[in-house]
C-alpha cells in the first residue's frame, strides 16, 4: 500500500466522525460520501472485468455493502432539529459497522501488498477471479453499495417519521 492508499482509507474512515457528532440530512451530507467513494474509484478503478466469477464477486461484495450500509442506516438514530431539518447521529453499532467495513477493504488491499498474494491468486485461481482488476472493481461497489444503502435507508426512515409526525399533528 502506498502513502495515497492509506491516507484514502484513512479519509473514509473518518468519515464516521460527523455521522458520531450528527449531521443534517442534507443533499451535502448525502454528496460527501459518495464523492468520496467516487474519488476512490477514479482513482483505483481501471476496467470492470466480467470474466469466469469477476460478477459473481461483485454480487458478494455489492450484498455484503449493501447489508452493512442498511445495518449502519437502522442502527443510526433520528431526530429533527428545531427547524424539522432530520439529523442522523450514527451510535456505537453504525460506527462499527462503517468501521468494520472499510477495514476489510483496506485489510484485503493490505494483505494483498504484504505477503498474502499467494493466497488471493490461488482463492482466484480456484474460484475463477480473473485477477487484480476484478477485486479493485468488486471491492469499490462494495464500497459504494455501503454508501448507497446507508444513504437511501437514512432518507427513508427520516421520511417516513416525517409522514408519521405530520400524522401525529393532526390527529
Amino acid at each position: 500500500m502506498t502513502t495515497t492508499d492509506y491516507v484514502i482509507a484513512a479519509l473514509l474512515v473518518l468519515l464516521v466522525i460527523p455521522q458520531i457528532r450528527g449531521m443534517r440530512l442534507t443533499l451535502v451530507s448525502a454528496l460527501l460520501p459518495l464523492a468520496a467513494v467516487g474519488a476512490a474509484a477514479v482513482h483505483y478503478l481501471k476496467s470492470v472485468p466480467t470474466q469466469g466469477n469477476d460478477v459473481k464477486l461483485d454480487v458478494a461484495c455489492i450484498a455484503a455493502g449493501v447489508v452493512l450500509g442498511v445495518g449502519c442506516g437502522v442502527t443510526t438514530r433520528i431526530v429533527r432539529g428545531a427547524d424539522g431539518v432530520a439529523i442522523a447521529k450514527a451510535g456505537f453499532v453504525a460506527a462499527l459497522l462503517w468501521i468494520v467495513g472499510m477495514a476489510a477493504r483496506t485489510g484485503f488491499e493490505y494483505a494483498a501488498t504484504h505477503g498474502g498474494q499467494r493466497a488471493i491468486v490461488d482463492f482466484s485461481r480456484t474460484n475463477l477471479i480473473t485477477g487484480a482488476a476484478a477485486w479493485t472493481a468488486a471491492l469499490l461497489f462494495m464500497a459504494l453499495a455501503q454508501v448507497l444503502a446507508r444513504m437511501v435507508t437514512l432518507r427513508l426512515r427520516a421520511f417516513m417519521g416525517a409522514g408519521r409526525s405530520r400524522a401525529l399533528a393532526r390527529a
